[in-house]
């Protein structure tokens, strides 16, 4: 008796792929793959470590490479890692202030940026990360043409951009962390509102990293139950004003982080990690994260702007963006939020 082995033998249409997701424009294919994988981070500051710290830990990589400006600050930092090689499994790890310690990277992770000083103007400060970009992303893609770049620096939706036309890459293989994150703080206050676990909660923040995020309120659901869908009209416009406040919250639970310890460092490398994890493996699993947007969503051809959208990831970036049906709200403050990008993107000499 032959084995049935996909559904398209079972009568389930061949395109519904298409209809789910949408390929991305002037993609690359995948760089060869090979058996050893390495990891880059730009940046030993607290985010970049604690981004390779968890890289370590989950054995994403056979060599590990850290670069930062400070040489014996970096030197210390590759020191405390390398002490700890009879509890980790095997990586190799180097550090160096310069690029060339990356060469041969699977993924570069840029974590530096510069911050903003009283009073500054958010262009003042793009400005300022522009020309340290300049110094970085050139030479990180020269020493790995084949590489994918994980921007995670902040204003990461711009800063992603900037990379995107410094390197050269093709768009898929240039990522921004985006709303990775605020999308797994926004599952986990779901998850405490409903009392469920939040693996279990199927809910994105998409549009700019930042303030005017999109929360997707119109998709959530619960172990595959539409929760608003469920709710009668009164009930689901108090739900609305509950939901609003968990988004507001998921904007603020940075600056609540950042208040108390002074700085956000593990729920950031946690995300990177996963990011990593479904692009070197090709899981084709879905995260939203910053890409170039443009024809996604009603985002007007001309306006190269990056912002997050759900994207499966693999081994060549980003493979394609869900097709997920939005509200007229939620696709006009999309569309706003891009506008805001671009205008902003528009004053950078680049």
């Amino acid at each position: 008796m032959k084995k049935v082995s996909s559904l398209s033998e079972l009568g389930f249409a061949n395109d519904v792929h298409h209809a789910l997701f949408r390929p991305i424009q002037e993609a690359a294919p995948p760089s060869p793959t090979k058996r050893h994988t390495k990891i880059s981070v730009v940046g030993a500051g607290n985010v970049g470590m604690a981004i390779a710290q968890t890289i370590l830990t989950q054995h994403l990589a056979d060599e590990l490479a850290l670069v930062d400006a400070k040489p014996d600050m970096l030197r210390g930092e590759m020191l405390d890692l390398q002490h700890a090689a009879a509890f980790l499994p095997h990586t190799r790890i180097l550090a160096s202030p310069d690029y060339s310690v990356t060469a041969g990277s699977d993924i570069c992770i840029i974590t530096a940026g510069a911050r903003q000083l009283p009073g500054e103007t958010r262009l003042s400060l793009l400005q300022r990360n522009l020309a340290l970009f300049k110094q970085i992303v050139p030479p990180v893609a020269k020493h790995s043409p084949g590489a994918l770049l994980l921007v995670v620096s902040n204003p990461v939706d711009v800063l992603t951009y900037i990379a995107w036309k410094l390197s050269g890459f093709p768009p898929n293989r240039v990522i921004g962390s985006g709303t990775n994150l605020d999308s797994s703080r926004f599952k986990f206050l779901l998850a405490e509102h409903l009392e469920v676990n939040a693996q279990d909660v199927q809910a994105y923040m998409v549009g700019e990293h930042g303030d005017s995020s999109v929360a997707l309120w119109s998709s959530i659901s619960v172990g595959g139950v539409p929760i608003l869908s469920q709710l009668t009209k009164d009930k689901a416009a108090m739900e609305q004003g509950v939901l609003e406040r968990i988004r507001k919250a998921v904007v603020e639970g940075a600056y609540e982080v950042i208040r108390l310890k002074g700085y956000t460092s593990w729920a950031i490398g946690y995300s990177v990690a996963s990011l990593a994890r479904s692009l070197l493996r090709d899981q084709h699993r879905i995260h939203p994260v910053s890409l170039l947007a443009k024809g996604f969503y009603g985002i007007p051809e001309d306006q190269e702007v990056f912002l997050s959208l759900p994207a499966q990831l693999g081994r060549s970036g980003v493979l394609s963006v869900a097709n997920i049906q939005l509200s007229e709200e939620e696709a006009a403050r999309l569309r706003r939020s891009a506008d805001t990008l671009w205008e902003l993107q528009r004053q950078l000499e680049i």
